[in-house]
């Protein structure tokens, strides 16, 4: 399935582009392909064992993949999966 991949803009430096188009038949699976294609983006959006990070949200169009099953979420031809990461500040 072809997604779009969004990407802010402090991680978008690491793939070239803030949007990246990729192929998966879950959340989990497209997030692999982006991470193969770009070693340094890989470790930004999930950890060692390919789990999403609790402070990196990404939405499914537009909702949370948290609430559809995580990185296991089904994605359709034409979904678009974007990527939050936290943001800390004082």
């Amino acid at each position: 399935m072809s997604v779009t991949l969004h990407l802010p803009t402090v991680l978008a430096k690491l793939a070239d582009s803030r949007v990246v188009e990729t192929d998966g038949a879950t959340v989990g699976e497209a997030v692999a392909e982006v991470a193969a294609r770009y070693p340094n983006l890989a470790p930004r959006l999930r950890d060692a064992e390919g789990k999403p990070y609790p402070f990196v949200t990404f939405y499914l169009n537009d909702e949370d993949i948290r609430f559809q099953g995580g990185f296991d979420a089904k994605v359709s031809d034409g979904d678009e999966l974007t990527v939050v990461p936290a943001i800390a500040g004082g």
